[in-house]
Formats: C-alpha cells, sequence, structure tokens
C-alpha cells in the first residue's frame, strides 16, 4: 500500500511539472507567430507619430521667404522653430520668432526679430531704436542695408501692451512689421527661432 501511493505521488509530480515546463514556451510562441512585416509596420508608425508629435509641440522647421530679414536671414534659408520656448518663458528681446498668419500681412508665417517688450515705452526716429528713452544696440543690423535713406517709417512713442511684443524685420527699409501690424499677442509666437539648418553656406545659431 505504501509503495503504490508513493508511485502515485511521483507520476503526479511528474504530470504537473511537465506542465510547468510548457507554460512558459506559450507566449514565446504566439511572438513568433507575428508578421515581419506586421512588426515593420508598427515600428514605422510609432516613429511617424513621434515625429509628427514633435513636430506639432517641440520642433518644427520653416522656410524663410522674402527679404525682411536681411542680412541675418535669406529667401529659401530653412530654420529650426522652438515651439515649446514660450510655454516655458516669455519672449525676450532679440529674440527670432516666427508668427502666426496676420491678416493683412501679406506672408504667411512670418519671421521677426522682438524689439519691444510688456510694460516699455519705443520709439523709432531717425534710423534708431531707443527704449524708455535709452538708445538700443542692434549689432544684428547690417549697416549695408539699413541705412539713413533706408531704414523704413518712424514710431512715435508706444507703450507697448500687457502679452505683447513689438517686432521688427532685420531690414528695417523693406519690412513688414509692428509698425504697420500693430502689437503682437504672445498667442501669436508660434516659436523662436535658434538655428539657420539650410543652406550650409547660412549655418549660424540665431
Amino acid at each position: 500500500m505504501t509503495d503504490a501511493s508513493t508511485d502515485d505521488s511521483i507520476e503526479s509530480a511528474d504530470v504537473l511539472a511537465n506542465a510547468d515546463d510548457e507554460t512558459p514556451e506559450a507566449p514565446s510562441a504566439r511572438k513568433r507567430r507575428i508578421h515581419p512585416v506586421v512588426e515593420w509596420g508598427l515600428v514605422v508608425g510609432v516613429a511617424l507619430l513621434a515625429a509628427l508629435l514633435i513636430r506639432t509641440f517641440v520642433v518644427q522647421q520653416f522656410q524663410v521667404s522674402g527679404t525682411s530679414m536681411i542680412s541675418t536671414l535669406h529667401g529659401g534659408d530653412r530654420v529650426l522653430v522652438n515651439k515649446l520656448s514660450y510655454r516655458l518663458h516669455d519672449p525676450r528681446r532679440g529674440d527670432v520668432v516666427v508668427l502666426k498668419t496676420i491678416e493683412g500681412a501679406g506672408e504667411r508665417d512670418l519671421i521677426k526679430r522682438v524689439i519691444g517688450l510688456p510694460g516699455e515705452t519705443i520709439e523709432y526716429r531717425d534710423c534708431q531704436m531707443y527704449i524708455d528713452g535709452r538708445l538700443l544696440e542692434e549689432p544684428y543690423l547690417d549697416p549695408r542695408v539699413v541705412t539713413a535713406t533706408a531704414c523704413g517709417g518712424p514710431v512715435a512713442p508706444t507703450v507697448i501692451e500687457a502679452n505683447k511684443v513689438f517686432v521688427m524685420g532685420d531690414n528695417r527699409g523693406g519690412s513688414r512689421d509692428s509698425r504697420s501690424l500693430g502689437q503682437i499677442k504672445f498667442g501669436d509666437l508660434l516659436g523662436r527661432a535658434f538655428v539657420v539648418i539650410w543652406p550650409s553656406s547660412d549655418w549660424q545659431w540665431l
């Protein structure tokens, strides 16, 4: 009686051991059944989704059109724009920014430079910009482009409103900017251009 009982126990244990050995192999077998085409499709889909999210919320490429930012930027230049910048901090003077399409601007996705900040009084006269009565140094302006006879119209003393900026092109005589479009809302800033990536001859940090 004792021997028979022992044999039954051993046989039962062997069956359980075999069942346990087979269990981990089942998921592996199922994984091997995924067709390579389906697997690659998933990889490509995830990559495209990630690229779309980055383009929508983080960094986007823009092509410069026109001459309003000469000689900092030229028509055909491609720049990368950080779309997170103004979710993290307010615009800063000197930032090169891309604006949303503005009705009447005659251009799409304008690119300009931030000059006046909220609460400041700006004045543009004799081809020079004054902030709160003090002359603004603007080393980014090309003296061969911005001259006494090619610097655009003046701006009477103007206070910049809250959550708005005053923008201008570096080609002061050939730019449609806040002098005609008015002050720009923070919400109309798509982001800050931070580098020229093409053509290689124009590569620079902005």
